[in-house]
């Protein structure tokens, strides 16, 4: 099976991601919300390439107020990014996060949701399930199964503190996009490999690039999904089983086409 549009499997539309601007400063933050009152979710090295997928208005940094969500999910002040301009490059951030011309991946009407219960069952298993914000294995803040926060607090998320497993569910959901011919293992896998490795990451692998080109899908997944193993420079037997347990539901047989089927 040949896969069309495979740029729009990830959490937010990888086609409206603006890629490779360099960082100009050292050590910059990228923290959970545009300005210095957020937490720092990670930190960039000098020249280090970032791509945006949105940008929005916060906190002046240096006369310039302008802040870039990036790759992985946190927002860095437009002053340390190597642009070439003060003005926008990439849309504007919509009040979840996400670019206003798509929406994002903290939920909204634009996603199927229709997942298949096994598929949804293997993002819970590996994801765990958090009630209330806490950072993740490498300190990442996320809550529900696997939710990235994307403000202070996750501030972003409609349903109240702790969350139940049944509303966690909904978030998780809600994060899940659309925009994929595959059939419902197929889609299910890819998406629990993206809804972990995040749509940056996705946009520019050669898992992607592989089916874009037209190559058998199951034979690309049995390839590449096991090369994605590594969290914080180190193999994480989590992930390790995870993407063995990806493998296997992707290459299970079935007629029944998910994507695109969006009531």
């Amino acid at each position: 099976m040949k896969i069309a549009a495979i740029s729009a499997i990830a959490l937010a539309s990888l086609s409206q991601l603006v890629s490779g601007y360099a960082i100009n400063g050292d050590g910059v933050n990228c923290r959970s919300g545009p300005g210095t009152s957020f937490g720092v979710v990670r930190t960039y090295s000098r020249g280090e390439d970032v791509t945006l997928s949105c940008q929005t208005e916060g906190e002046s940094i240096k006369g310039d107020s302008l802040w870039g969500k990036t790759q992985d999910g946190c927002y860095v002040a437009d002053w340390y990014v190597q642009t070439g301009t003060s003005n926008y490059v990439a849309g504007k951030c919509s009040e979840s996060g996400g670019n206003t011309g798509n929406t994002g991946n903290t939920g909204g009407s634009g996603f199927c949701k229709n997942l298949n219960a096994a598929s949804i069952s293997l993002i819970k298993e590996f994801e765990g399930f958090v009630q209330s914000p806490s950072p993740d294995p490498i300190g990442l803040p996320t809550i529900g199964y696997g939710h990235l926060c994307q403000t202070k607090g996750c501030g972003e998320v409609s349903y109240g503190f702790p969350l139940t497993e049944s509303t966690a569910e909904s978030l998780l959901k809600g994060d899940i996009p659309s925009s994929v011919t595959l059939n419902d293992y197929q889609w299910g896998a890819l998406v629990s490999w993206v809804f972990n490795v995040g749509c940056g990451n996705a946009q520019t692998s050669t898992l992607v690039s592989r089916l874009n080109a037209g190559e058998n899908p199951n034979q690309v997944a049995t390839e590449e999904l096991p090369q994605w193993r590594m969290a914080g420079g180190q193999v994480m037997p989590g992930l390790v089983r995870r993407r063995a347990a990806e493998v296997k539901l992707f290459t299970t047989p079935s007629s029944s086409q998910a994507f695109p089927n969006c009531q």
